[in-house]
């Protein structure tokens, strides 16, 4: 089913980004649906995002794929998705902060302040440490596991699956950030020990470059001093 979305979508030469924006606004369509659930029809009205989060998850998969399929890859395709990733993910806790914050539900309203900060904080990890040390997926808590545990949590939402939902996404990305950091301390350790020891390595060859240039130099005549 996915290979006939990807080709139909490709017969269209519809651009990649567009497919990525849009995926974005059906994302901010389940935030308003968080957003507007109240204690009476919060069952109903989570099921109903839920199922548009799936919606816009299809819309996650093929646009990298239509890209390819289109040779449409761009640097800047890979750019704008990481992008509109985070603001998928931010507008959907975002939804959840507000519903929270209707039902005075102090507590949960932190705690979803806290996970939407993590799930933002794994992926500039990543992205931060690839910049140093060239690859960074060490770590369970991505994306694609974030969603999957949102949509359980919308879809079971009258079994109460959303608040224990939200505490494994609080755990495990503050997990994953540490892992991340680690395992960046110590590669960069290793990038920093092998750039002393080439520095090392190089110095003798500056010196004795030094000392060859010094002999080759042509000497000054001495000035008499004056009488």
């Amino acid at each position: 089913m996915l290979n006939a979305i990807v080709r139909g979508l490709a017969l269209t030469r519809i651009s990649p980004n567009v497919l990525t924006f849009i995926g974005l606004v059906i994302n901010i369509i389940a935030a308003v649906l968080f957003g507007y659930a109240n204690s009476q029809n919060y069952p109903r009205m989570f099921l109903y995002a839920g199922l548009v989060i799936i919606g816009a998850g299809i819309f996650d998969m093929v646009d990298g794929r239509v890209a390819r399929a289109t040779n449409q890859v761009t640097t800047f395709g890979g750019f704008f998705d990481s992008v509109i990733d985070r603001y998928s993910d931010v507008a959907l806790f975002f939804g959840l902060l507000v519903y929270y914050a209707r039902e005075n539900r102090f507590f949960y309203l932190v705690l979803v302040a806290f996970v939407m900060v993590s799930s933002v904080m794994v992926s500039y990890t990543r992205a931060r440490a690839e910049s140093l040390i060239g690859s960074c997926k060490v770590g369970f808590m991505e994306r694609p596991e974030r969603i999957v545990l949102v949509i359980i949590g919308a879809c079971f939402a009258w079994l109460g699956a959303m608040a224990p939902v939200l505490w494994v996404l609080a755990v495990l990305s503050t997990v994953t950030i540490i892992h991340r950091i680690i395992y960046t301390y110590h590669q960069t350790r290793i990038l920093d020990a092998k750039a002393a020891a080439e520095a090392e390595a190089a110095r003798p060859q500056v010196v004795a470059a030094s000392e060859t240039n010094k002999a080759q130099a042509p000497q000054k005549p001495r000035q008499l001093a004056s009488l």
